[in-house]
């Protein structure tokens, strides 16, 4: 969901129609965002010896309340020095082959990406579940449910179509998209189900908050692509679109899906080589799992409440360590 990650959250002025930017970014070979130390030789990570741990950082809050958590307890706990690195989902499994990121906070879903590092070219492994249930879907402003009858039916879509035109969408009603880089299946289910919709990039997870607020305070129509774990829900009523149900397949073939997303058991994954000799760090990483309850509360204050991501995760570790005692290895 997120699928789609995220982050300089509502930043900027809302375009409906902006072009997505991070499908060309590259990976950064310097210090990143976060506190860092001079790199480790490219394929190697000097992480047993207490020293840097590279984590890639993708678009959506909740993954940056993920990394923020385990970055504070790696660095005040274990003291490690971390290196934050703002990069999209594809970018960020690149870096395992080259050396620069050792860890993935939290994976939608990535069956391709997981086949050609994992299987074929060996360079990352699994590392468990962040405990976190991810459940991508289409939805709407809530009003919009109460006044239209049978709208959340995807059934139903077409005969409403008309309310969503845009400028961008022409002729069509408008589906909002965020980042280009999250898992998606909206041109597939709009070809598939028949449905008179054109999917519209608003280019980021802000894109797609700001246009849900919007059109629940405005009475402004809008259907977009969108995600739990997520504060918004807590902040904004919106109504889920009931599209085919996801059964065990549905999914397989891209071009002939017709069938709503699955419910994710989000993961992580780690390079193979911060696997073997990540010592502690990795101990750390593989022990993390929250609920979703705790990825929104630490996601909203970075978000909403003006706290930066070391502040909110200091925060929520400071009021949690029954939680996080057990994932740090003695």
């Amino acid at each position: 969901m997120r699928i789609a990650h995220r982050i300089r959250l509502l930043a900027g002025v809302l375009t409906l129609g902006l072009a997505a930017g991070c499908g060309g970014a590259t990976v950064d070979t310097g210090t990143g965002t976060g506190t860092a130390s001079a790199a480790p030789s490219a394929g190697g990570t000097q992480a047993s010896a207490g020293g840097t741990v590279k984590i890639a950082v993708n678009p959506w809050a909740g993954y940056e309340a993920s990394a923020a958590v385990i970055a504070h307890l790696l660095e005040e706990k274990l003291g490690y020095t971390v290196e934050k690195k703002e990069l999209a989902e594809q970018v960020s499994w690149e870096g395992f082959e080259n050396g620069d990121v050792d860890v993935i906070v939290e994976n939608w879903g990535h069956e391709d990406l997981k086949k050609t590092f994992i299987e074929d070219k060996k360079v990352a492994v699994e590392a468990g579940s962040t405990g976190n249930k991810g459940v991508i879907g289409w939805y709407i402003p809530k009003w919009m449910a109460d006044e239209y009858p049978g709208i959340t039916d995807y059934k139903n879509l077409n005969k409403y179509a008309h309310l969503f035109k845009t400028s961008e969408s022409g002729d069509k009603g408008q589906l909002l998209f965020g980042d280009p880089s999250y898992v998606s299946h909206e041109k597939a289910l709009i070809k598939n189900l028949k449905l008179d919709y054109k999917v519209v990039v608003g280019g980021s997870e802000a894109a797609l908050i700001e246009s849900a607020t919007q059109a629940q305070q405005q009475k402004k129509p809008l259907l977009f692509y969108f995600w739990d774990p997520h504060w918004l829900f807590s902040k904004v009523e919106l109504a889920r679109v009931s599209l085919p149900p996801y059964t065990e397949g549905c999914d397989a073939d891209a071009e002939k899906i017709a069938c709503d997303y699955a419910e994710l058991d989000l993961d992580k994954i780690v390079s193979k080589k911060f696997a073997d000799t990540g010592g502690k760090a990795y101990e750390l990483v593989k022990n993390f799992s929250w609920t979703n309850e705790h990825q929104n509360s630490v996601a909203n204050d970075i978000t909403n409440n003006g706290m930066s991501a070391e502040d909110a995760a200091k925060k929520w570790i400071d009021a949690n360590p029954d939680v996080w005692a057990a994932w740090v290895p003695k």
